[in-house]
């Protein structure tokens, strides 16, 4: 696996400071951005909001790093880290008010628009059951001085750090009459978060204003906003915190139905296989949101692999599976890979919701594998065995796939995307 520039800063931070030795000694390391920065800018080699974004010596002794001052960190064994959980999976319509000009709710580019529709169409009154919310305080500002209990994977006990003026960053802050809540957003899709981004906010306003503090964790993506609302059970416990409450909102109609689906099946023109490796992509709810963000920007291969929920082999196989798709393409920079969309995949983004996903269904079924196995679906009602999509995919003319093992595992990438096909529809 190729190595970011972050594992290289970070190997020699590590060999310079001996810093597996000092944590073995102390069960931490301090160190200030002065010394990162002789590596790599410390705002850029410590941004690690997924588990998967640590670098390479942080994966392989199950390190985290969290911030304690201004420009001091500190780096131990932390469980540091959240999953997240789905408590529901129903979709909720609102409908956006058709008063408001000033935002394109069909084409939300940032978390800052994400939350503005949230607030203006209502999303966030129904999940907080509040109609009086307004917002109140967002943007940078200093944790103030506090400290908490943090699981040390290493000796599975707690251990105290302290916190003072450390720089904490709110994205929306909304005040009802008897809570505060203090949103964390973004436009990714993620399997897990860095806790500290909900626990640095908490405690500094828990300590600052006598109501509730509610932290929420929101993310939007392809059309639909979900939003996490957490409880620290006790609030020194950095681990303490519980998924109350989750819900699905959108602010556009897209009932596809399942005549949709069978109409293009059986009219799109199946074109011959790209000289691109077949798709080793199961999440297409990721390849989607992935879209997304190089619809905003064109992005290196380092980019997406530091600043998004993959590691540098999971780039690859998305990547590959938009260029399969003809959505994605790539050039080279000097020395970087630099992906970004196809005029087709710019193209679905003017498109409305519903035939956004139409047209992804019709760009899958254009490849014969897909399109046997969809078919062949409807013909026996229900997933075909995954032996049997070997077969077919032997018989599709797929490129550079040789061993068995290698059809088997691009044989569940079919099975996937076959599978938020119908999703669609339910």
């Amino acid at each position: 696996m190729s190595e970011t520039k972050n594992d290289l800063a970070w190997s020699k931070l590590f060999t310079k400071y001996n810093i597996l030795n000092e944590i073995e000694k102390k069960g931490f390391f301090e160190i200030s951005s002065i010394q990162i920065n002789e590596f790599r800018e410390a705002r850029l080699a410590t941004k690690f909001d997924h588990k998967i974004n640590l670098p390479k010596l942080f994966r392989e002794n199950h390190l985290s790093i969290l911030p304690v001052t201004r420009g001091n960190y500190v780096i131990s064994q932390f469980e540091a880290y959240k999953e997240f959980d789905e408590m529901n999976t129903e979709v909720t319509n609102i409908v956006f008010p058709e008063y408001i000009e000033s935002i394109d709710y069909k084409n939300i580019t940032s978390e800052s628009m994400a939350i503005n529709c949230a607030f203006v169409s209502g999303i966030l009154s129904d999940f907080f059951q509040d109609d009086k919310i307004l917002p109140t305080v967002n943007g940078r500002m200093s944790s103030d001085k506090f400290s908490f209990y943090i699981n040390n994977t290493n000796t599975n006990k707690s251990v105290e750090v302290k916190v003072s003026n450390s720089q904490i960053e709110i994205d929306g802050g909304f005040e009802g009459k008897e809570s505060l809540a203090l949103i964390e957003a973004k436009n990714s899709i993620s399997d897990d978060f860095l806790i500290r981004q909900l626990y640095y906010p908490y405690r500094l306003w828990n300590s600052k204003i006598a109501k509730a503090i509610r932290p929420i964790f929101m993310v939007y993506s392809n059309g639909i906003f979900t939003l996490y609302e957490y409880e620290f059970l006790d609030t020194c416990n950095y681990n303490s915190l519980i998924l109350t409450k989750q819900k699905n909102y959108t602010l556009e109609q897209f009932d596809v139905k399942l005549d949709d689906i069978k109409s293009i099946l059986n009219e799109v023109q199946v074109i011959e296989e790209p000289r691109i490796p077949f798709p080793q992509a199961d999440n297409m709810k990721r390849l989607i949101n992935l879209l997304e963000l190089l619809y905003t920007n064109d992005m290196t291969k380092e980019e997406i692999t530091t600043t998004y929920d993959f590691d540098p082999r999971q780039t690859n196989y998305y990547t590959d599976a938009g260029r399969y798709l003809g959505v994605i393409d790539k050039r080279r920079e000097n020395e970087n890979i630099v992906y970004f969309l196809t005029d087709e995949g710019k193209r679905l983004f003017n498109m409305n919701l519903k035939l956004r996903q139409l047209k992804f269904v019709e760009l899958i079924l254009k490849h014969s594998a897909f399109n046997k196995v969809l078919k062949e679906y409807f013909k026996v009602e229900k997933m075909p065995e995954k032996s049997d999509i070997v077969e077919i995919m032997k018989k599709s003319n797929l490129y550079r796939i040789g061993s068995e093992e290698t059809f088997k595992r691009r044989a569940q990438t079919i099975s996937s995307w076959i599978n938020w096909i119908l999703e669609l529809a339910k």
